[in-house]
């Protein structure tokens, strides 16, 4: 019998496969959560075989949550649900460790085939998820990402460099990169102009 924690805000989904799961397999849904911190919560409670997340969801999204459940669970097998394989989010999501991705129109059988793919130590990525996500004509280094990323958010390049432990300069140099790889008069334009082509 394989556990499994389900995390997804669209309730109608979440409901079907915590329904449809059991039947497919020998598969038993431990708990729901409607966001990330649930998520969370629900995972460090149950320790599931697999957490089974939506990639985009209220509050702290499916990132986020797998982060914050690895830093407590670093072995805790997650397979992603997505409907948009953006490159960049698909490479967080592979420095985080996420050992599978299924599209969100996936089949619950091919679900919960992919369940037991990772349950037994093997990695999944749906062709369609891989096909979008290969396409990546993102200029950004991953550090001009993150310091984008945190500008975004809202910090001072003082706060970023804290919190990617740089010196203010070098947090100043990769602003200034990314500035001219997106043609961008300020950071915040940068910023934009990369969530805009899903670099973020």
């Amino acid at each position: 019998m394989t556990t499994v924690v389900l995390a997804d805000d669209e309730a109608l989904l979440r409901k079907a496969l915590a329904s449809l799961l059991p039947l497919e397999g020998e598969i038993t849904v431990l708990a729901e959560g409607e966001d990330g911190e649930s998520a969370v919560a629900a995972t460090l409670r149950h320790r599931p075989d697999v957490l089974v997340i939506d990639l985009e969801m209220p509050g702290v999204d499916g990132l986020g949550a797998v982060a914050a459940i690895r830093r407590e669970l670093p072995d805790q097998v997650i397979l992603m649900l997505t409907r948009h394989a953006r490159p960049g989010v698909l490479r967080r999501a592979l420095k985080l460790g996420v050992q599978g991705f299924v599209s969100k129109s996936a089949e619950p059988a091919h679900i919960a085939s992919v369940i037991t793919t990772l349950r037994d130590g093997r990695r999944w990525v749906d062709p369609d998820v891989s096909a979008l996500a290969v396409v990546d004509d993102n200029p950004l280094t991953d550090r001009e990402m993150d310091v984008l990323r945190a500008t975004g958010e809202g910090y001072s390049a003082a706060d970023i460099a804290t919190r990617l432990h740089l010196a203010e300069g070098t947090v100043r140099n990769y602003l200034s990169n990314a500035m001219q790889k997106t043609q961008a008069r300020t950071r915040h334009e940068a910023a934009r102009y990369a969530r805009e082509h899903d670099w973020l």
